[in-house]
């Protein structure tokens, strides 16, 4: 994968223009990757599943040397994983006690 391309930018609202459309493409990202989440929540027998540190490592190896392969700060990139895994942990861990209810509901 190649690095993209940064445009050179001729004042600060074109830099923050270009900050923008980043942004929503990462929101749109967040809510696709959110979908997958809830999905997950139904495969996954325990609470611990859901935490599953072992995997939160492995996608923290995977992104960081993504990082590194796209020229993007790899301390950021880890930062940003941590805090977003650990925002999906607490949406799964709630989607997964609520279908937990509703089974032992019937």
């Amino acid at each position: 994968m190649n690095p993209p391309e940064i445009a050179t930018c001729s004042s600060l609202e074109e830099v923050r223009s270009h900050i923008d459309r980043i942004d929503r493409q990462i929101v749109a990202c967040l809510a696709e990757r959110g979908g997958y989440v809830r999905q997950a929540a139904s495969f996954k027998t325990s609470a611990a599943d859901v935490r599953a540190p072992q995997r939160v490592e492995q996608v923290i190896g995977k992104v960081v040397a993504l990082a590194g392969e796209l020229g993007a700060n790899a301390a950021v990139t880890e930062q940003v994983y941590r805090a977003m895994i650990a925002g999906f942990i607490d949406a799964e861990l709630a989607e997964h006690a609520a279908l937990r209810s509703a089974a032992d509901a019937r």
